[in-house]
Protein backbone atom coordinates (compact mmCIF):
# COMPACT_ATOMS: atom_id res chain seq x y z
CA UNK A 1 0.00 0.00 0.00
CA UNK A 2 1.39 3.20 -1.17
CA UNK A 3 1.90 6.09 1.67
CA UNK A 4 -1.21 8.74 0.17
CA UNK A 5 -3.34 5.71 0.42
CA UNK A 6 -2.06 4.51 4.02
CA UNK A 7 -2.73 7.84 5.64
CA UNK A 8 -5.70 8.26 3.95
CA UNK A 9 -6.86 5.29 6.19
CA UNK A 10 -4.94 6.92 9.05
CA UNK A 11 -7.15 9.38 8.34
CA UNK A 12 -11.13 8.34 8.35
CA UNK A 13 -12.27 10.28 11.68
CA UNK A 14 -13.37 6.95 13.35
CA UNK A 15 -9.94 5.63 13.76
CA UNK A 16 -9.55 5.83 17.17
CA UNK A 17 -12.97 5.56 18.20
CA UNK A 18 -14.99 3.12 20.65
CA UNK A 19 -17.72 0.82 19.11
CA UNK A 20 -19.47 -1.55 21.54
CA UNK A 21 -20.59 -5.31 20.76
CA UNK A 22 -24.04 -6.57 21.69
CA UNK A 23 -27.10 -7.97 20.88
CA UNK A 24 -30.58 -8.25 21.42
CA UNK A 25 -32.19 -11.79 21.79
CA UNK A 26 -29.59 -12.41 19.60
CA UNK A 27 -29.82 -9.64 17.11
CA UNK A 28 -26.34 -8.33 16.46
CA UNK A 29 -25.69 -4.98 16.83
CA UNK A 30 -23.07 -2.31 17.43
CA UNK A 31 -23.51 0.69 19.41
CA UNK A 32 -21.15 3.92 18.05
CA UNK A 33 -21.36 6.87 20.04
CA UNK A 34 -20.29 9.96 17.95
CA UNK A 35 -22.35 12.78 19.71
CA UNK A 36 -20.53 15.76 19.70
CA UNK A 37 -17.92 14.57 16.51
CA UNK A 38 -20.44 16.50 14.07
CA UNK A 39 -19.76 13.68 11.76
CA UNK A 40 -21.47 9.99 10.44
CA UNK A 41 -19.82 7.13 9.04
CA UNK A 42 -20.16 6.46 5.40
CA UNK A 43 -22.03 3.65 3.65
CA UNK A 44 -18.11 1.88 2.90
CA UNK A 45 -17.32 2.64 6.39
CA UNK A 46 -20.59 0.78 7.08
CA UNK A 47 -18.94 -1.84 5.42
CA UNK A 48 -16.31 -2.02 6.19
CA UNK A 49 -17.03 -2.59 9.76
CA UNK A 50 -19.48 -5.15 8.93
CA UNK A 51 -16.68 -7.27 7.66
CA UNK A 52 -14.47 -6.36 10.31
CA UNK A 53 -13.54 -9.66 12.42
CA UNK A 54 -15.66 -10.01 15.34
CA UNK A 55 -17.41 -6.88 14.67
CA UNK A 56 -19.76 -8.59 12.28
CA UNK A 57 -23.63 -6.90 12.98
CA UNK A 58 -26.90 -6.73 11.63
CA UNK A 59 -27.32 -3.36 12.75
CA UNK A 60 -25.10 -0.14 13.83
CA UNK A 61 -26.58 2.10 15.76
CA UNK A 62 -24.82 5.48 15.82
CA UNK A 63 -25.40 8.09 18.33
CA UNK A 64 -25.77 11.72 17.37
CA UNK A 65 -26.57 14.77 19.08
CA UNK A 66 -30.62 14.89 19.72
CA UNK A 67 -32.83 17.92 18.41
CA UNK A 68 -35.14 18.05 21.04
CA UNK A 69 -34.33 18.42 24.66
CA UNK A 70 -35.45 15.38 26.93
CA UNK A 71 -33.99 13.07 24.70
CA UNK A 72 -30.73 11.10 24.93
CA UNK A 73 -29.55 10.76 21.23
CA UNK A 74 -30.14 10.77 17.73
CA UNK A 75 -30.16 7.24 16.20
CA UNK A 76 -28.40 7.03 12.67
CA UNK A 77 -29.25 2.98 12.04
CA UNK A 78 -27.22 1.21 8.98
CA UNK A 79 -27.49 -2.44 7.64
CA UNK A 80 -24.83 -4.58 6.58
CA UNK A 81 -24.41 -3.36 3.44
CA UNK A 82 -24.35 0.28 4.14
CA UNK A 83 -28.18 0.91 3.67
CA UNK A 84 -30.16 3.22 6.12
CA UNK A 85 -32.50 1.88 8.30
CA UNK A 86 -35.52 3.81 10.08
CA UNK A 87 -36.11 1.23 12.78
CA UNK A 88 -34.20 -1.61 15.31
CA UNK A 89 -36.10 -2.56 18.10
CA UNK A 90 -33.69 -4.65 19.23
CA UNK A 91 -31.10 -2.26 18.83
CA UNK A 92 -33.06 0.26 20.33
CA UNK A 93 -32.63 -1.58 23.55
CA UNK A 94 -29.12 -2.07 23.22
CA UNK A 95 -28.62 1.93 22.94
CA UNK A 96 -30.83 2.57 26.01
CA UNK A 97 -28.36 -0.24 27.96
CA UNK A 98 -25.53 1.83 27.03
CA UNK A 99 -26.78 5.30 27.78
CA UNK A 100 -28.58 4.10 30.86
CA UNK A 101 -25.10 2.27 31.99
CA UNK A 102 -23.92 5.95 31.84
CA UNK A 103 -26.23 8.00 33.29
CA UNK A 104 -28.00 5.60 35.63
CA UNK A 105 -31.65 6.25 33.65
CA UNK A 106 -34.11 4.11 34.10
CA UNK A 107 -36.24 6.21 31.29
CA UNK A 108 -35.01 7.32 28.22
CA UNK A 109 -36.08 9.21 24.92
CA UNK A 110 -34.56 8.48 21.87
CA UNK A 111 -35.05 9.74 18.52
CA UNK A 112 -34.87 8.16 14.66
CA UNK A 113 -35.88 9.14 11.35
CA UNK A 114 -39.21 6.97 12.23
CA UNK A 115 -39.65 9.11 15.17
CA UNK A 116 -39.34 9.13 18.78
CA UNK A 117 -39.06 6.08 21.29
CA UNK A 118 -39.52 5.79 24.38
CA UNK A 119 -37.42 2.90 26.07
CA UNK A 120 -38.03 1.50 29.97
CA UNK A 121 -35.55 -0.61 32.11
CA UNK A 122 -37.48 -3.46 33.13
CA UNK A 123 -34.36 -5.22 34.84
CA UNK A 124 -30.71 -5.25 34.71
CA UNK A 125 -30.28 -6.83 31.09
CA UNK A 126 -34.24 -6.22 30.35
CA UNK A 127 -36.25 -3.16 28.63
CA UNK A 128 -39.66 -2.29 27.04
CA UNK A 129 -39.63 0.04 23.90
CA UNK A 130 -42.68 1.55 22.90
CA UNK A 131 -42.10 1.21 18.88
CA UNK A 132 -45.11 3.88 18.38
CA UNK A 133 -48.27 2.85 16.02
CA UNK A 134 -48.24 0.34 13.15
CA UNK A 135 -48.99 1.80 9.44
CA UNK A 136 -51.05 -0.21 7.90
CA UNK A 137 -52.48 2.08 4.55
CA UNK A 138 -50.50 0.17 1.67
CA UNK A 139 -49.40 3.94 0.44
CA UNK A 140 -47.07 4.22 4.17
CA UNK A 141 -45.18 0.58 3.73
CA UNK A 142 -45.26 1.62 1.48
CA UNK A 143 -46.54 -0.78 -1.32
CA UNK A 144 -46.11 -0.82 -5.32
CA UNK A 145 -49.61 -0.23 -6.07
CA UNK A 146 -53.23 -0.45 -3.78
CA UNK A 147 -53.69 -3.86 -1.80
CA UNK A 148 -55.43 -5.21 1.27
CA UNK A 149 -52.24 -5.00 3.55
CA UNK A 150 -53.60 -7.91 5.06
CA UNK A 151 -53.93 -9.89 2.23
CA UNK A 152 -51.21 -9.44 -0.42
CA UNK A 153 -50.69 -12.17 -2.63
CA UNK A 154 -47.41 -12.33 -4.22
CA UNK A 155 -48.07 -15.98 -5.80
CA UNK A 156 -44.17 -16.89 -4.81
CA UNK A 157 -42.98 -19.58 -3.99
CA UNK A 158 -45.82 -21.65 -2.77
CA UNK A 159 -46.54 -19.13 -0.14
CA UNK A 160 -49.82 -17.71 1.63
CA UNK A 161 -50.85 -13.91 1.16
CA UNK A 162 -48.57 -11.87 3.01
CA UNK A 163 -49.55 -9.30 5.67
CA UNK A 164 -47.64 -5.94 5.44
CA UNK A 165 -47.03 -4.07 8.04
CA UNK A 166 -44.46 -1.15 8.36
CA UNK A 167 -42.78 -0.19 12.06
CA UNK A 168 -41.20 2.43 10.66
CA UNK A 169 -39.64 -0.08 8.04
CA UNK A 170 -41.63 -2.54 5.64
CA UNK A 171 -42.45 -6.02 6.96
CA UNK A 172 -44.18 -9.05 4.74
CA UNK A 173 -44.99 -11.53 7.03
CA UNK A 174 -46.23 -15.02 5.91
CA UNK A 175 -47.76 -17.46 8.14
CA UNK A 176 -47.16 -20.75 7.25
CA UNK A 177 -48.11 -24.37 8.92
CA UNK A 178 -44.06 -25.05 9.26
CA UNK A 179 -40.92 -22.61 8.95
CA UNK A 180 -39.34 -25.71 7.96
CA UNK A 181 -41.63 -26.14 4.66
CA UNK A 182 -39.72 -22.99 3.24
CA UNK A 183 -36.21 -22.20 2.40
CA UNK A 184 -35.79 -18.62 3.66
CA UNK A 185 -32.21 -17.93 2.68
CA UNK A 186 -33.18 -18.59 -1.24
CA UNK A 187 -36.34 -16.79 -1.12
CA UNK A 188 -35.82 -14.32 0.99
CA UNK A 189 -33.84 -12.08 -1.09
CA UNK A 190 -36.11 -12.61 -3.86
CA UNK A 191 -39.07 -11.35 -1.81
CA UNK A 192 -37.00 -8.33 -0.61
CA UNK A 193 -36.33 -7.25 -3.88
CA UNK A 194 -40.06 -7.86 -5.04
CA UNK A 195 -41.59 -4.89 -7.37
CA UNK A 196 -44.51 -4.86 -4.74
CA UNK A 197 -42.03 -3.69 -2.51
CA UNK A 198 -40.35 0.12 -3.73
CA UNK A 199 -38.22 0.67 -0.59
CA UNK A 200 -37.92 -3.58 -0.26
CA UNK A 201 -39.01 -5.01 2.38
CA UNK A 202 -37.95 -7.17 5.62
CA UNK A 203 -39.33 -10.67 5.17
CA UNK A 204 -40.58 -12.97 7.06
CA UNK A 205 -42.34 -16.87 8.07
CA UNK A 206 -44.50 -16.82 10.78
CA UNK A 207 -45.54 -20.49 12.67
CA UNK A 208 -48.48 -19.90 14.79
CA UNK A 209 -48.13 -22.44 18.03
CA UNK A 210 -51.20 -21.42 20.49
CA UNK A 211 -53.05 -18.12 20.28
CA UNK A 212 -50.44 -16.05 22.46
CA UNK A 213 -46.98 -17.81 21.03
CA UNK A 214 -45.80 -17.35 17.27
CA UNK A 215 -42.65 -18.75 16.37
CA UNK A 216 -40.85 -16.37 13.65
CA UNK A 217 -37.67 -16.13 11.29
CA UNK A 218 -36.77 -13.11 9.51
CA UNK A 219 -34.96 -11.69 6.36
CA UNK A 220 -33.77 -8.39 6.79
CA UNK A 221 -33.21 -6.41 4.07
CA UNK A 222 -30.03 -5.13 3.55
CA UNK A 223 -28.47 -7.71 6.17
CA UNK A 224 -29.95 -11.06 5.46
CA UNK A 225 -31.21 -14.40 7.94
CA UNK A 226 -31.14 -12.81 11.54
CA UNK A 227 -30.76 -14.37 14.76
CA UNK A 228 -33.50 -11.93 15.81
CA UNK A 229 -35.83 -8.88 14.69
CA UNK A 230 -38.02 -6.48 16.71
CA UNK A 231 -39.98 -4.60 14.58
CA UNK A 232 -40.17 -8.11 12.61
CA UNK A 233 -41.61 -9.21 15.98
CA UNK A 234 -43.98 -6.26 16.25
CA UNK A 235 -45.22 -6.53 12.77
CA UNK A 236 -45.98 -9.79 13.34
CA UNK A 237 -47.72 -9.09 16.43
CA UNK A 238 -49.38 -7.13 14.67
CA UNK A 239 -50.42 -8.98 12.07
CA UNK A 240 -51.38 -11.98 14.06
CA UNK A 241 -53.98 -9.56 15.94
CA UNK A 242 -55.30 -8.29 12.54
CA UNK A 243 -56.36 -11.74 11.29
CA UNK A 244 -57.36 -13.18 14.57
CA UNK A 245 -54.16 -15.74 14.86
CA UNK A 246 -53.51 -14.14 18.53
CA UNK A 247 -54.49 -11.54 21.02
CA UNK A 248 -52.97 -8.49 21.30
CA UNK A 249 -50.10 -9.61 23.55
CA UNK A 250 -48.12 -12.63 21.98
CA UNK A 251 -44.44 -14.29 22.99
CA UNK A 252 -42.52 -14.04 19.37
CA UNK A 253 -39.86 -16.67 19.41
CA UNK A 254 -36.97 -16.11 17.17
CA UNK A 255 -34.04 -18.45 17.14
CA UNK A 256 -31.90 -15.84 19.42
CA UNK A 257 -34.65 -15.83 22.01
CA UNK A 258 -37.96 -14.57 23.25
CA UNK A 259 -39.70 -11.07 22.47
CA UNK A 260 -43.06 -10.04 24.41
CA UNK A 261 -45.05 -7.85 22.08
CA UNK A 262 -48.26 -5.70 23.24
CA UNK A 263 -50.03 -3.84 20.48
CA UNK A 264 -52.18 -1.21 23.07
CA UNK A 265 -55.64 -1.18 22.55
CA UNK A 266 -55.86 2.48 24.06
CA UNK A 267 -53.17 4.17 21.67
CA UNK A 268 -52.20 1.31 19.12
CA UNK A 269 -48.48 2.17 20.02
CA UNK A 270 -46.37 -1.45 20.16
CA UNK A 271 -44.66 -2.10 23.12
CA UNK A 272 -41.36 -4.64 22.63
CA UNK A 273 -39.99 -6.36 25.93
CA UNK A 274 -37.05 -8.32 25.46
CA UNK A 275 -33.34 -8.69 26.33
CA UNK A 276 -29.65 -6.77 26.18
CA UNK A 277 -26.31 -8.86 26.30
CA UNK A 278 -23.04 -7.07 25.94
CA UNK A 279 -20.42 -9.07 24.23
CA UNK A 280 -17.16 -6.26 24.50
CA UNK A 281 -16.06 -2.91 23.25
CA UNK A 282 -13.24 -2.34 20.82
CA UNK A 283 -11.25 0.78 19.88
CA UNK A 284 -11.09 1.05 15.87
CA UNK A 285 -8.05 1.34 13.93
CA UNK A 286 -7.17 2.42 10.73
CA UNK A 287 -6.87 -1.61 9.46
CA UNK A 288 -10.15 -2.12 9.42
CA UNK A 289 -10.78 0.47 6.86
CA UNK A 290 -7.83 -0.48 4.78
CA UNK A 291 -9.83 -3.02 2.71
CA UNK A 292 -10.94 -2.68 -1.18
CA UNK A 293 -14.51 -1.68 -0.99
CA UNK A 294 -16.90 -3.38 -3.24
Amino acid sequence: MDDRRSNAFAENPLVGRAVHKMNGAGNAILVLDLRGAGFLPRPEDARALARAPGLGYDQMMVLGDAADAGEAAFMTIFNQDGSLSAACGNGTRCVAHYLAEQTGATELRLATSAGKLFVRREGPLAYMVDMGAPRLDWRDIPLAREADTACVDLAAFGLPPASCVSMGNPHAIFFVERIEDFDLAAIGPRLEHDPMFPQRANISLAQSLAPDHIRLQVWERGTGLTLACGTAACATGVAAARAGRAGRRVKISLPGGDLLIHWREADDHVEMTGPVQVEFSQTLDAAIFSGRDD
